[in-house]
């Protein structure tokens, strides 16, 4: 019974991360091919071909986010993404979410941006009680009125095994430890709930 039971773990731990990676690359793959939809009918890969080949909606993405790309890098195209913001900017209700979204995607995407780019150790929820946070910046605004007398730092704290779950806190930089692992090997350190450890950084 010990043999079959050693072996039924096995068997698990090989076959759950493989059918949950399939699993999460077919949802991608089926989602990207729905952008498949905004070709003219005569256009459709399914009807060119005459068979159902998944995959295509992902060609057809990564083409549009080139195009708009190189589109948007340019100085006309930076002219037009600067109307366009106006234009959406006037809308009530939509400049709200317009802008809330555009905001955290400049920070997360942007090549200068610095979210997410260091991992640091925190007490939290309460002191000599350690856990995994990522730098998202500064604080800014009017928040910088009242925090006075030293740095301070955005951190996100996620919540595991679901990392999008978290919380926003500002911490003095003093009371963040810098931590040598990547921001991947954070993260995965944080979904495994510890069960993955990330490998020690040896300084000579």
């Amino acid at each position: 019974m010990s043999a079959l039971r050693k072996w039924l773990l096995a068997g698990l731990l090989v076959i759950v991360p493989a059918v949950v990676t399939l699993s999460v690359l077919r949802w991608i793959i089926d989602t990207l091919d729905q952008t498949l939809l905004i070709l003219p009918s005569a256009w459709q890969p399914d009807r060119l071909i005459g068979v159902h080949i998944p995959g295509f909606g992902v060609l057809l993405t990564l083409a549009i986010l080139l195009i708009v790309g190189a589109t948007a890098s340019n100085f006309i195209g930076r002219k037009l993404v600067r109307l366009g913001d106006a234009v959406v900017t006037r809308i009530p209700v939509v400049r709200s979410i317009y802008s809330s979204v555009k905001q955290v995607s400049d920070t997360l995407f942007s090549e200068s941006g610095n979210a997410f780019r260091t991992a640091v150790l925190v007490q939290w929820p309460r002191a000599d009680v350690w856990t995994i946070a990522f730098v998202t910046g500064t604080p800014g605004g009017d928040v910088t009125t009242y925090l006075r007398g030293e740095e301070y730092l955005s951190v996100y704290v996620p919540t595991t095994p679901n990392p999008t779950g978290g919380y926003f806190v500002m911490l003095r930089k003093s009371d963040c430890i810098e931590l040598k692992m990547s921001v991947d090997d954070a993260l995965k350190y944080v979904v495994s709930m510890g069960v993955v450890s990330p490998q020690k950084t040896i300084t000579r």
